[in-house]
């Protein structure tokens, strides 16, 4: 007997649509590894229009002035926590995650952070005025960049979204969204809530596999394309939005070390980098996934790590006593497997390392020690519920191995002494650095890397400052 399956739709000039040739996609539940929804799959038609809706919009939102941007933002902020709980079943059909962490630890940032863009509306801020040429006076104007083409990830669906539309629209940009084709269920449920308070055209999204993602990014109206995704899909859109000179926002890959020093509280720092390792199955850009450690508390520490590894628990998502439910995908999954599969003969798996149960897509949390800093394991993104350990001699050694990778989004220090930390805080290439903690993020601060995890900011002022172009306007005085 077969189970109809629910139908999503794209949100394009204030309406419901499907794809315009009809195409869909299946949508999969990674709990049980079977399609529950389809999706558009759209094509350059659909993204015509969701761009052309965007460009209608865009000058009467431009001209709302910062108070209404805010009022509108407050009120989809409002919107979001009355309807939370249809929020929460979409996320977790979407991502398998656990019920409750997804509604204490998604929805409450999510709603602050669109708090703070909507404030951050009426705080458009430029140099003062001044006479710096006799006879003229100078302002400079900040104004929204126009129709911005924004493609979410899978990790995150939701609170992705949020950190692409909010500083947008704040600053009075119209946008064309698309969310993965593996996680669109939150986004489509979004729209509805946003159309129900934004004006028409001002958000839009369209559902699609990478082709429909280029189609957007390359095509001629949106002034910015933002995404947040891999290192190979950033590169792809620089070198498309390149060919008419769009701006480029990217929030790309990480592969974070956590650099344990001697002083440390060991079962403090154990269970701390634990929950930032395997937190959402290791499916975050900024997730403790690979730890260095002093050679001096290396064995002591290890063991800590792989028992705190085996008490952690993965499942389904109404099971409260799970901190992770599965990878995304059946491609993730494999993408795991093989990390792991392909492990150096110096490599030791202290913990996990295997799939778990034969439905859907869960993985141990697994901690591998043993390996050097050439390992493949060590230098690329496993996204997963993996922790590397390294060891290492000396402070300059620690630094060397933590910049030794092509990612520099976030980082972490475990010492009690603050001159060494302020000094790795210094040393560490990396775009956010934690001491003693990893993994908190509030609205007020930025988030984004160096290197191949990207560029632009995400969140606080630098990130709605990224939808904001500058305007030198001159006046003569003699007029």
């Amino acid at each position: 007997m077969s189970t109809e399956l629910r139908r999503l739709r794209n949100y394009i000039g204030g309406a419901f649509r499907d794809a315009a040739d009809g195409r869909t996609t299946e949508v999969v539940n990674p709990v049980t590894g079977e399609a529950y929804a389809t999706a558009p799959l759209s094509g350059q038609a659909d993204v015509d229009a969701a761009m052309a809706a965007a460009a209608e919009a865009f000058p009467g939102w431009r001209d709302a002035t910062p108070a209404e941007r805010q009022k509108a933002l407050l009120k989809v902020a409002d919107a979001i926590e009355e309807r939370a709980e249809e929020l929460i079943a979409a996320e977790v059909e979407n991502t398998g995650k656990p019920i409750g962490l997804t509604r204490t630890e998604e929805i409450p940032p999510m709603v602050d952070q669109i708090r703070f863009f909507a404030g951050a509306a009426r705080m458009l801020e430029g140099r003062s005025a001044g006479e710096y040429m006799e006879g003229l006076t100078s302002i400079v104007r900040r104004e929204p960049v126009g129709v911005c083409a924004q493609v979410a990830p899978w990790n995150y669906p939701m609170m992705m979204a949020v950190w692409k539309f909010a500083p947008a629209i704040a600053a009075g940009n119209t946008v064309v969204l698309k969310p993965s084709d593996t996680t669109p269920a939150s986004t489509v449920l979004l729209a509805e809530i946003l159309g129900s308070v934004l004006p028409t055209g001002v958000f839009n999204v369209v559902c699609g596999d990478r082709d429909t993602g280029r189609m957007m990014v390359e095509h001629e109206t949106p002034a910015m394309a933002s995404i947040t995704g891999s290192v190979r899909a950033g590169m792809q859109v620089a070198e498309s939005a390149s060919k008419d000179l769009k701006r480029v926002h990217l929030e790309l890959g990480g592969k974070a070390p956590v650099v344990v020093f001697e002083d440390t509280d060991i079962a403090k720092a154990v269970e701390d980098i634990s929950v930032a390792g395997f937190f959402n199955a290791g499916q975050d850009c900024t997730a403790a996934t690979r730890v260095l450690v002093h050679e001096s508390i290396h064995d002591e520490f290890v063991t800590a790590l792989a028992k705190a590894a085996a008490d952690t628990k993965t499942g389904a998502p109404d099971d409260e006593d799970v901190l992770f439910g599965p990878l995304n995908n059946a491609h993730q999954l494999a993408q795991v497997e093989g990390f792991v599969d392909r492990l150096p003969a110096h490599a030791r798996v202290e913990a996990g390392g295997r799939r778990v149960g034969d439905k859907g897509f869960f993985y141990a949390p697994t901690v591998v020690s043993g390996l050097r800093q050439d390992d493949e394991i060590v230098q690329k993104e496993v996204f997963g519920p993996v922790i590397t350990v390294q060891t290492f001699t000396d402070e300059n050694q620690a630094v060397a191995y933590a910049n030794g990778v092509e990612y520099a989004l976030a980082s972490s220090v475990w010492t009690k002494d603050h001159s060494r930390a302020m000094r790795m805080s210094k040393k560490l290439d990396f775009g956010c650095v934690w001491i003693n903690t990893h993994i908190p993020l509030v609205a007020e601060m930025p988030h984004g890397g160096f290197k191949k995890s990207g560029y632009g900011k995400d969140l606080s002022a630098y990130g709605f400052d990224d939808y904001t172009r500058i305007k030198h306007v001159m006046t003569s005085l003699d007029a």
